[in-house]
């Protein structure tokens, strides 16, 4: 009897989904709970898992087919895989005859997959293929991580169908690629054990040779070929730890980190002459190196200038005494971290502030939508972060109700999780206004731009002793310059004004904001 398998029960606010992908398809044995397609949402991927364990018997729905909550997707029949099995059966055979030692060796040209880019969601049209972790022939497990490709937003992880090896790369590092667009050929049980016989070595390192690039005596994988020409590496001083001395991505990443690599005054000759070519032939020249800006960097450039182009935006300044939430993070820093395991930063305190300005300025709160003014019921409140790759703005949602360690842990997890690329696009999309520091970098004063389609945005700056006039009398006190950016077309200068002064103000007596007043 067939088991039916349904799409999962949407979200009121969600209407309808898309097929992503079917990681079974007909005839494929499945285990139950094992995932086995992926429905994508306007606003989450969901994951649907067999209701039982079997054989895929059919599917009703086909990748990209719109599909309705609890639709019928496709189904499940009880029993072995038959269909596989009838399918290598001429393998099995074979197998008989050649008994148990020669037994891995079918499995090496077993089932193939389509390596695909995952499904970009509708703001994103294409992706840039950054790097390659694996190589063909390479052994891998399965949901082990392929390749990696480069949005405007996120950088998205391709992993493994199934333990096996690439068996043909497509898409080369640096390519263009489309939404749902084959990147490589997978063959399951390829490159596993079988891959290390005497029979099939050569062959395995035939397939690594044909994209990889000997320098001297060393040999370079394209990954890590990509990052000694970026940073100007002299390649004789890096240890390969991949098969046979090959220098891997991981080896050139742990060189630059350790600075052992580095290139002396004097091109060596000799085995290093390919590297040395990249790198000033005389000294004294003025070397000049050529690199394509990255597709997030694109993106933050267009932004940018897009809304310098479509909005009013003016920036009002003002300067607040840090003095009180100072004294505030010096008394109670050590029992913070103690109760709830993170330190207590100045970003806790802007953001609770700021939530509490905006909910009495809801202009500022709001967003433009073509000619219609959308105001917010609620505060999504995004923080700048600054990695290597660019400046993303992962989104705190519902600020008003979160406690300042609740901030400080959320900010915590953005910026690593930043820094290593694994934002999910839905964590930077639906802000309804921003914050930035530029403070951390030494910034004195600065005017941010704001990000579009939200109407305004707070700059934080550095905090600098200054004498002051307090209570008739010259005082020494811990001073940050704050600006705000705002487009005039929805927020008037009083309204921008009065905000910035309020912030100011429950900044200056912190109680305020756990009095409410």
């Amino acid at each position: 009897m067939a088991t039916e398998i349904k799409a999962p029960t949407f979200p009121e606010s969600v209407a309808e989904g898309s097929v992503a992908a079917w990681h079974k398809k007909p005839g494929d044995s499945v285990e139950r709970d094992e995932l086995i397609v992926e429905i994508e949402t306007d606003k989450v991927v969901l994951e649907v898992l067999a209701p039982e364990a079997g054989v895929l018997a059919e599917v009703l729905a086909e990748e990209g087919e719109t599909v309705e909550s609890e639709q019928v997707l496709g189904s499940i029949g009880e029993g072995a895989a038959d269909k596989p099995a009838a399918k290598d059966e001429g393998k099995a055979d074979a197998k008989a005859e050649k008994g148990d030692a020669k037994a891995e060796k079918p499995a090496a040209a077993g089932q193939q997959h389509e390596v695909k880019a995952p499904t970009f969601p509708e703001s994103i049209q294409e992706g840039t293929v950054a790097s390659w972790n694996k190589q063909v022939g390479e052994a891998v497990k399965r949901d082990e991580v392929l390749a990696e490709i480069e949005t405007d937003k996120v950088v998205l992880e391709v992993v493994a169908p199934a333990d096996g090896a690439l068996t043909e790369i497509k898409a080369e590092e640096g390519s263009q690629v489309e939404s749902e667009q084959v990147l490589a050929i997978f063959a399951e049980g390829a490159g596993g054990e079988a891959g290390t016989t005497a029979d099939e070595t050569p062959a395995a390192s035939a397939d690594d040779g044909a994209s990889d690039e000997k320098v001297g005596d060393k040999i370079l994988a394209p990954a890590a070929r990509k990052l000694v020409a970026e940073h100007d590496l002299d390649v004789s001083k890096i240890e390969g730890t991949g098969k046979g001395g090959r220098i891997l991505k991981e080896d050139v990443q742990r060189a630059v980190k350790e600075g052992s690599a580095k290139k002396s005054a004097k091109a060596s000759g000799g085995g290093a002459a390919k590297a040395a070519a990249a790198a000033p032939a005389v000294e004294g020249e003025r070397p000049e190196k050529r690199v394509p800006m990255s597709r997030l960097r694109q993106t933050i450039a267009k932004r940018l200038v897009q809304a310098q182009q479509t909005a009013a935006m003016l920036t009002t300044y003002n300067e607040v005494d840090m003095g009180a939430v100072m004294a505030l993070r010096a008394q109670y820093k050590d029992t913070f971290v103690k109760t709830h395991d993170v330190k207590l930063g100045f970003m806790g305190f802007f953001v609770k502030a700021a939530s509490e300005a905006l909910k009495r300025f809801p202009d500022v709160n709001a967003s433009i939508d073509g000619t219609d003014i959308v105001y917010h019921g609620y505060q999504d409140i995004g923080v700048a972060v600054s990695t290597d790759r660019g400046l993303v703005v992962p989104v705190l949602r519902d600020t008003d109700s979160m406690k300042i360690a609740d901030v400080e842990k959320g900010i915590v997890d953005f910026g690593k999780r930043a820094r290593d690329g694994k934002l999910g696009i839905d964590e930077m999309q639906g802000g309804t206004f921003t914050i930035t520091n530029g403070g951390i970098f030494g910034s004195l004063m600065s005017t941010p731009i704001i990000n579009p389609p939200q109407t305004a945005i707070l700059g934080m700056h550095k905090i600098q002793e200054r004498p002051m006039a307090v209570n008739g009398k010259v005082e020494i006190r811990p001073m940050m310059y704050l600006a705000v950016s705002y487009d005039h077309r929805m927020i008037d200068g009083k309204d921008a004004v009065q905000f910035l002064v309020t912030i100011k103000e429950l900044l200056e007596d912190p109680a305020r904001l756990l009095l409410d007043i």
